[in-house]
């Protein structure tokens, strides 16, 4: 069972904008009509019933989103990318595989979360006229798609477990108590992953039961099967701990019993606290006879299930039990769950700007500015005026200016290194576009006037 792996994803980029302007006869100046391009391809995880391990991802380790379609003339926008969808078993657990932090919880089939974001489309230069800027030869590129490492683990959802030294006969009692068929031998580790089946109660009465691989003594530091397997017994409702009546190998049924629980305890102090039944197994086994009141009396008095998968006794009383704690932990959670019910958070990035010192440069930190950087080309004059004005508007000067920033310091946004410069230098490209630029576009009118046609009279 593949329950564990690494993937890089990779969405998609936006499409770029695009500089056109409509050429048509008897159409005087019909002025900028570049469309934008499209969003690329967000990478998705989403929880399916029809997988149950993770052997896709295990093999193709790399998914990438496709990217939007660029903007045309005739203020044709660039088609959207279709996300990309990575279908994971229910029960996944989606970690960033560089900060550890935890993305989401698919605990039900049809959750899903975006692990990495499509880029948004770049605006064409449709996008940017205005009355005084009629001509606009700018136009953006497309946002870059996120890139992330994320860690799958899958964690099993079962209502009860069971637990139990190797060879307790675990395997067995899951084979009569559901429909699954495990591997079934005498020798310990039989069971090398978790196994689930439907154990049907009555026809409207059923659990899904799961067998554990063997736990022993230093599990939860590894030992064994370790800590591959004791986070599958993380969700389960219930534990049936599964003890050998019969003492086969010569071990200590009551011992076995605290070892398992000192391991569950040291591994998550949660899983101690999880509802136990015990199971005395393999009464059809004339030792087990022998050792029953003994081991009744060193429980003191708790209740225990006497069963023999071998004979079938004590197999549907032990389901029955099982079943009625079930019940009653999903009804004491459903009224925990409407008790505890709050209004939904709407999460999203807005807001300020934060700058640090590296080195002898500046970090600027914020979504906006670094997207404003990144979208535009800064091999196109215009679009470097537009991007410095963009950015004063922003707050972004005065935000370095705090941070103590002087002209000539090397500003870090991104990938993109720029430089410093506090007002208009003389000479400079915003200087010129801020005091030509008006009449650059009163000359462009006096060498395209409207032209009337005088009547002849």
């Amino acid at each position: 069972m593949l329950d564990r792996t690494e993937i890089l994803v990779q969405a998609g980029s936006g499409g770029n904008g695009c500089i056109s302007f409509r050429r048509e006869k008897y159409v005087p100046r019909g002025g900028p009509d570049g469309g934008n391009g499209g969003r690329g391809a967000s990478v998705i995880v989403f929880a399916s019933d029809s997988v149950s391990t993770l052997i896709d991802q295990h093999y193709t380790k790399h998914y990438d989103g496709d990217r939007g379609g660029h903007g045309l003339g005739k203020a044709c926008d660039g088609a959207d990318a279709p996300d990309r969808r990575v279908m994971v078993p229910p029960g996944t657990i989606v970690h960033d595989a560089d900060t550890g932090a935890m993305l989401a919880d698919l605990d039900h089939p049809g959750a899903e979360v975006v692990v990495a974001a499509g880029g948004i489309g770049g605006r064409g230069n449709a996008s940017f006229k205005s009355s005084t800027y009629q001509a606009p030869r700018v136009a953006e590129n497309g946002e870059p798609g996120e890139e992330r490492r994320i860690r799958l683990e899958v964690k099993l959802i079962a209502d009860v477990g069971l637990v139990g030294f190797p060879n307790a006969g675990k395997s067995t009692l899951l084979s009569i108590m559901s429909d699954a068929k495990p591997k079934i031998a005498e020798y310990p580790f039989t069971t090398l992953e978790p196994q689930l089946g439907i154990c049907r109660v009555e026809s409207e009465q059923s659990f899904v039961l799961a067998d554990l691989p063997g736990l022993i003594e230093g599990a939860h530091e590894g030992a064994g099967l370790g800590r591959d397997f004791l986070r599958h017994v993380e969700r389960t409702r219930l534990l049936l701990h599964v003890v050998d009546a019969a003492c086969v190998d010569g071990r200590d049924a009551i011992e076995d019993m605290r070892v398992i629980n000192r391991e569950l305890r040291l591994y998550d102090s949660h899983l101690a606290e999880l509802p136990q039944l015990i199971v005395l197994n393999k009464l059809d086994l004339p030792d087990a006879q022998d050792r029953l009141e003994s081991l009744r009396r060193k429980l003191g008095g708790r209740p225990v299930f006497e069963t023999s998968a071998a004979t079938g006794v004590g197999i549907r009383e032990l389901a029955a039990a099982a079943y009625a704690y079930v019940a009653d932990i999903r009804r004491r959670e459903q009224i925990q769950a409407s008790d505890s019910a709050v209004e939904p958070v709407v999460y999203w990035r807005r807001g300020g700007i934060k700058v640090a010192r590296e080195g002898d440069a500046f970090r600027v930190d914020s979504d906006a500015v670094r997207r404003a950087v990144v979208m535009t080309d800064l091999d196109n004059d215009e679009a470097v005026w537009l991007l410095t004005r963009r950015l004063r508007r922003m707050g972004l000067e005065r935000a370095l200016r705090r941070a103590g920033a002087a002209d000539g310091d090397t500003i870090l946004i991104g990938d993109v290194e720029l430089v410093f410069t506090t007002g208009r230098q003389p000479g400079s490209f915003a200087e010129f576009l801020a005091t030509r630029h008006p009449a650059a576009r009163r000359q462009d009118r006096d060498e395209h006037p409207h032209r009337r046609r005088a009547s002849a009279r």
